[in-house]
């Protein structure tokens, strides 16, 4: 494990235990906890959170959760889970296989099972497959963005050994201070950690093959899902939201392009992930507010 990888795990959960002391469940939401998905028996386990007063089959939103690839599980995104539920969704909320143990594409494998899981499962847990929204921060953009081309993009899916549900595309993502070019110019984290964090994460350490697959601005096409694309004065993945927005504008896929935050009341990487952060609660109620309108344009 590299240096950057070690850091990012004993430093981030640090902080995101700060984060989420003293929470705990809202009354008015049911959960469904550690539910094996795929065939790893630690890693591969899910949530899902619903609305008590829902019933029958409701839309889901998909989290796919950050970490730089390294780290990071569905504990950490509870609590943000569920207050997406409590916006009138099922919130499915899963762990992935990490780097460096496991190797990309193993998170893309995961997130293929997830879907494949809520197909099998849609009738005992309520979900609605025809209404399928999918939110990924920082890594889990990233992941989010490659895994919304792999659906919409068969010359870009053969890459890959696993093949999506038939028919399967998210209604809309939305992609949150994410990582969409990780080997541009702007980079992710800055110089030698960028490098650290891609060969811990690729098995060929970021070969020229790995450097066209994992740019997700390389492979989106005209049928890739609509978008809510956010990022943040304060975000230190902030220019790597301006590439993606070129290549979805090029392509003619409808997006909204939302930066939160200003010059004089900076915000800070993944801040609506924070549950008491009042900006990101306002982020996480426009995003809703987004899925809900491409449900009526559908």
């Amino acid at each position: 494990m590299s240096q950057a990888s070690d850091t990012m795990r004993r430093e981030w959960k640090i902080n995101d235990a700060k984060r989420d002391a003293g929470l705990t469940t809202p009354d008015d939401i049911q959960r469904f906890d550690d539910i094996q998905y795929g065939p790893d028996s630690v890693e591969n386990k899910l949530d899902v959170y619903r609305p008590k007063n829902a019933q029958g089959k409701i839309p889901v939103i998909v989290s796919v959760h950050g970490g730089g690839w390294v780290y990071g599980d569905k504990e950490l995104y509870q609590f943000y889970g569920m207050t997406l539920a409590q916006r009138g969704f099922a919130v499915v909320n899963f762990t992935y296989r990490l780097a460096p143990e496991v190797k990309f594409p193993a998170p893309l494998e995961d997130t293929n099972n997830v879907i494949n899981w809520m197909y099998k499962n849609q009738e005992e847990y309520g979900l609605d497959m025809n209404h399928v929204f999918m939110v990924g921060d920082s890594a889990g953009g990233h992941l989010c963005g490659l895994y919304s081309a792999i659906c919409t993009n068969p010359e870009y899916a053969v890459n890959y050994t696993f093949k999506v549900p038939d028919g399967f595309v998210p209604q809309a993502v939305a992609l949150n201070c994410g990582a969409y070019n990780p080997f541009s110019k702007e980079g992710v984290l800055g110089g030698k950690q960028d490098q650290e964090l891609m060969e811990d994460f690729l098995p060929e350490k970021g070969s020229a093959k790995e450097r066209a697959l994992v740019n997700v601005t390389d492979h989106v096409t005209e049928n890739f899902p609509p978008v809510y694309l956010m990022t943040c004065v304060g975000d230190f993945c902030r220019p790597q939201a301006p590439l993606l927005e070129v290549a979805l504008k090029k392509n003619g896929v409808y997006y909204e392009f939302k930066t939160y935050g200003t010059e004089e009341n900076p915000l800070y990487h993944v801040f609506h992930v924070t549950i008491q952060e009042p900006e990101g609660q306002k982020c996480n109620d426009e995003e809703c507010d987004f899925f809900r309108r491409m449900m009526k344009n559908n």
